[in-house]
């Protein structure tokens, strides 16, 4: 839904940490996370299930990946996080 949103923080080395944020950015969208053979994959899918983008980090560099889905009756900005297994 329009609204849900995953922030992933990944170690970049020697920059120190980078935070990246997918998100649903139209009604009817959402956020779908998947770790596959050391991958983690975050996309934006359609209702349908085709992904309109997605972003993959090699799991071992991922710090934190913290889920903000939109609850029934909540606005966009009346999230309440979630912390992902992984």
């Amino acid at each position: 839904m329009k609204g849900d949103r995953v922030e992933i923080m990944i170690d970049a080395g020697g920059e120190g940490t980078r935070t990246y944020e997918v998100a649903a950015t139209r009604a009817g969208r959402r956020v779908e996370v998947a770790t596959r053979r050391g991958v983690i994959e975050v996309s934006e899918v359609t209702r349908t299930g085709s992904p309109v983008r997605t972003a993959r980090f090699m799991a071992s560099r991922v710090l934190a990946l913290v889920e903000y889905p939109i609850a029934d009756g909540e606005g966009p900005g009346e999230h309440a996080p979630v912390l992902a297994p992984g």
